[in-house]
């Protein structure tokens, strides 16, 4: 029986550093791209791309045919971003930096890197928090009637129940979370009001007509939702009408609140 044999380590830093000056480097390239709006030409090398990431290989799967090979153009990738996919193929390492990260996380998942998503995702999270929910903000209806909407997590949830910039009445939005909270609780086999309870909080019921605000409660009673408290608290501001009690985050209006004869006893209107 042959005896097996000894598998040598080389030092990785050396290694890398090696293949790192080969980023961008015209020596030995045998491909062009032409990158971004701004059409910066970058050099990359056939064979190490496409045995590193699929769409790569598929991409550059054809024979180049004689005299000059022409560019690759990928137009819609920023330059900066695409560099940095680049370092990550050759290295397996990549730095990224906090403004470009969106566009090396777009690029990462066109591509195929799960490796380079993950890390681009943990290191922008809370741009990317802040730029989707911006979006939702701005297409708020259409938003709610979508499949990811009822698959987020309560954190990814709570953050858009806290918005003002809400393009959506609030009864519109106690039906979303009903929905959402349903599907949660399909999923997890668990109560529809423990699995809401993290988020209903952020439901402003104080919004709500009276007549909306019986409506809730009796369906309320046959599926619980809201907690009993948070509606009482609801019925005191319309009660109140004036005071600090009828003031704050519970009775202040979202961008999308449609009126309602009872609001101008409540907070401000939306700035």
């Amino acid at each position: 029986m042959e005896t097996p044999g000894l598998v040598v380590h080389g030092e990785a830093a050396p290694f890398s550093t090696a293949l790192r000056s080969l980023v961008n480097n015209p020596l030995y390239s045998d491909v062009r791209f032409v990158v971004g709006q701004e059409r910066q030409e970058v050099f990359a090398h056939r064979c190490l791309l496409a045995c590193r990431c699929n769409f790569f290989q598929r991409l550059l799967s054809s024979e180049p045919g004689p005299g000059v090979p022409g560019p690759v153009v990928l137009s819609t990738v920023p330059a900066e971003a695409f560099l940095a996919v680049l370092e990550f193929l050759y290295t397996n390492s990549a730095k990224l930096q906090r403004h470009s990260v969106l566009e090396v996380l777009t690029a990462a998942v066109e591509y195929g890197l799960e490796e380079l998503r993950e890390v681009a995702v943990t290191f922008g999270l809370g741009q990317l928090q802040e730029r989707c929910v911006a979006f939702i903000e701005a297409h708020s209806q259409e938003t709610l009637r979508t499949r990811g909407f009822l698959e987020l997590s309560a954190p990814a949830l709570l953050p858009l129940l806290r918005s003002d910039k809400l393009c959506v009445d609030e009864a519109e939005l106690v039906l979303a979370a009903r929905s959402w909270a349903r599907v949660g609780a399909a999923v997890l086999e668990r109560p529809v009001a423990e699995v809401a309870a993290p988020v209903v909080r952020e439901l402003r019921l104080a919004l709500l007509a009276p007549a909306e605000l019986s409506a809730l409660e009796e369906q309320n009673r046959r599926e619980p939702l809201i907690p009993v408290e948070q509606i009482v608290e609801a019925w005191k501001c319309h009660a109140l009408r004036r005071g600090d009690e009828a003031r704050g985050p519970p009775c202040r209006r979202r961008r999308g609140t449609l009126p309602r004869e009872h609001h101008r006893f409540l907070d401000l209107p939306f700035k």
